[in-house]
């Protein structure tokens, strides 16, 4: 517990300190106009307070990734904790947040227009189709776990029915303005993931829950030891850390934030808010059966077809709240996915309209754009959701990797502590070069791990050298 309690004050302390200090890097300037005034449309850009941006984003980055990846992940060991913790604060808050706030600077501009800017005309048109595809890919996943959740929950209600409902929802959110829909329906939303994760949170200090401390040792604790800790688990828990579909989120808040001011709160902030839960969610799923082996061998005794993040989620939510807390908090997990694939898709429409250069004001445009996108989420759909899952998982941290340069070279011609993100950056490069080497096949290449190490380490150092070239030569 004093491991636990220690990876959530760190967390809150790296908000104000470290966040501070990414806010005076950037030079965030209160008194500049940002575009939800500048290019006000009443559609994309609209005008919302600072604590209605902050929750829209927290619940459009917290999809499955920090509660599923986190509960798979800490079967890793305590190592799992170490890393939302350093993650969330080095990584993934600095990657939220420098992404948001230069996206506000380039008047809304998409991820692939901002890595374009800043890695070139090639990058750009790779980044264009490689977001767009990852956009509907998490579209689709988005729509097949909370459709499963949802039949559990409501037996009587087929899977098919649910995922009819949850895609006529993507629809309506993509095409409508962002305050009709998005805007009322997540403070609903938002009520049932925060009363989940402090609900939980209270439960694991109530029932004094055996919680691994790092006193445990860092090594690899997961059972199947053909999954190496690195880097299986700095892919397996993502969003709870660091995700590169933040940054397609994050360009969505930056058209409707009011100041610059508030740009450590809602972009730096919610990933704080995110690795919270994930570190809730972590401890219950370590702490619930008693043990770690505990944990392993309830998911190993689970039918192959069964999700089991999603069975362990469901058990201590029931086990630990109550039938009305339970339900809430499954509502909860529920809500946190569907609102990422509502902003997924939409997200979706808006790169698609930027490099098209298609106003998005009639309705009639944003139909001509999105019906084609709907389409090809809905072909995505018929794949079996384990694979768009372990497909979307190393895509999501490989768009990290793109960001994580795009914000060291913006940095770097700014002529400011470019560090901040070039340290995570080759970290990343690192652990995604890596997995895609040792993963099994068909997501991966399946070479053996020693090779993959030493590959990815030589494609990390040539990308490094690139950079520094690159910076001589501007310099």
């Amino acid at each position: 517990m004093i491991s636990f309690i220690g990876c959530l004050i760190f967390l809150i302390a790296g908000y104000f300190i470290y966040g501070s200090l990414m806010e005076r890097i950037f030079g965030a300037d209160s008194n500049r106009p940002t575009p939800a005034f500048a290019q006000q449309d009443g559609v994309d850009y609209v005008p919302m307070s600072w604590w209605r941006v902050f929750l829209i984003q927290f619940l459009n980055i917290a999809g499955l990734g920090p509660i599923f990846g986190a509960i798979m992940g800490v079967m890793f060991g305590p190592a799992a904790f170490l890393w939302i913790v350093l993650g969330t604060i080095f990584g993934g808050a600095v990657h939220d947040y420098f992404s948001g706030m230069m996206s506000i600077r380039e008047g809304g501009a998409s991820l692939p227009e901002l890595v374009g800017k800043e890695l070139g005309k090639y990058i750009k048109f790779f980044m264009r189709l490689f977001s767009l595809l990852l956009m509907i890919l998490v579209g689709a996943v988005f729509v097949s776990g909370p459709a499963g959740l949802l039949a559990g929950m409501a037996p009587g209600i087929s899977v098919l029915i649910w995922t009819g409902v949850i895609f006529l929802y993507y629809m309506l959110a993509t095409l409508l303005p962002v305050d009709k829909l998005i805007g009322r329906l997540y403070p609903v939303f938002g009520f049932a993931l925060l009363f989940m994760a402090v609900g939980i949170l209270c439960t694991l200090f109530i029932h004094h829950a055996p919680i691994p401390e790092f006193t445990d040792g860092f090594t690899n604790r997961h059972p199947n030891k053909s999954l190496h800790l690195f880097p299986m688990m700095f892919v397996s828990i993502a969003c709870g850390a660091i995700s590169g579909f933040h940054a397609t989120q994050s360009p969505i808040m930056a058209r409707c934030i009011r100041n610059e001011r508030y740009g450590r709160r809602c972009f730096y902030g919610a990933m704080v808010a995110e690795g919270i839960v994930a570190l809730i969610w972590a401890a219950a799923a370590s702490s619930f059966f008693g043990s770690l082996e505990g944990l392993q061998q309830y998911v190993a005794e689970l039918p192959a077809t069964a999700n089991k993040a999603a069975e362990v989620v469901n058990l201590i939510s029931k086990d630990w709240l109550g039938t009305v807390g339970g339900f809430l908090a499954l509502l909860g997990v529920v809500a946190a996915p569907i609102t990422s694939g509502d902003t997924a898709l939409r997200s979706a429409r808006l790169i698609a309209a930027d490099f098209l250069r298609i106003d998005q004001k009639p309705m009639s445009k944003r139909l001509m754009i999105s019906i084609p996108i709907f389409i090809l989420t809905f072909v995505v759909l018929q794949m079996n959701f384990d694979i768009l899952w372990r497909y979307f998982a190393w895509c999501n941290q490989t768009l990290a990797v793109f960001t994580l340069w795009t914000i060291t070279v913006y940095l770097c011609r700014k002529k400011k502590l470019y560090i901040v993100s070039l340290i995570p950056a080759i970290f990343m490069t690192m652990v995604c070069s890596t997995y895609i080497l040792v993963a099994p096949r068909p997501e991966g290449l399946g070479l053996p791990y020693t090779l993959s190490v030493l590959i990815g380490v030589i494609i990390t150092v040539l990308i490094v050298i690139c950079f520094l070239v690159w910076k001589r030569k501007i310099f």
